[in-house]
């Protein structure tokens, strides 16, 4: 994987031991790794459920939540971006807790009446019984539209739970409300700053 690679690999190069790690998800490791080691750019699907599960977002709010990870909070697992989305590597279980956790809070794009259903889009958790296409392990083409942006690097990385992936969505979520306060609808409306009131 990094023969051909400097000694001091970028963030976003998957190493022999990341590989290994991803490989561990699937039932033949070795297989894996051979595909790799043949064809360095090959993506493949993996399962969720027992090295990582995936929370998958829209790019622009996938790439708030990771933004709030690195800035605020603890950072983040390995990150990709997949055909349009991010795809947020968490700890197993994350995927059967969060939308609960969301639905809980009120955050979740089916919340209850009167709740925050605008705030947080629909994110896709993928867990045991699912599977996620991640990207080869070799840098791709840009128009590929499959890239590691947080590469993984160690065979024991380390991945934010549910509620660590709560904490980011709904800070990405306020983060995008205080930039657009402005409705552009109603020229003739009053308009109140209210982002400074908690």
């Amino acid at each position: 994987m990094s023969s051909t690679r400097n000694a001091t690999p970028h963030i976003s190069d998957v190493t022999s031991d990341g590989a290994a790690w991803l490989a561990s998800a699937g039932a033949y490791p070795r297989s894996t790794l051979s595909l790799w080691e043949e064809r360095p750019d090959a993506p493949v699907v993996l399962p969720c459920g027992s090295a990582f599960d995936v929370v998958s977002a829209p790019a622009i709010f996938g790439r708030r939540m990771l933004d709030r990870l690195w800035d605020d909070g603890p950072g983040s697992g390995p990150v990709a971006e997949f055909r349009g989305r991010m795809l947020l590597f968490a700890a197993p279980g994350t995927a059967q807790r969060l939308p609960s956790l969301l639905d809980w809070e009120e955050w979740s794009a089916r919340g209850r009446e009167g709740g925050r259903t605008d705030e947080v889009p629909p994110l896709l958790c993928h867990g045991a019984g699912d599977a996620v296409t991640v990207p080869a392990p070799a840098s791709a083409p840009a128009r590929s539209g499959s890239r590691w942006l947080v590469a993984p690097d160690t065979r024991q990385p380390w991945l934010p739970g549910p509620e660590i992936m709560l904490w980011a969505a709904v800070r990405a979520a306020r983060a995008a409300v205080r930039i657009s306060i402005f409705p552009p609808a109603d020229q003739d409306a009053k308009v109140y700053d209210v982002s400074r009131r908690r």
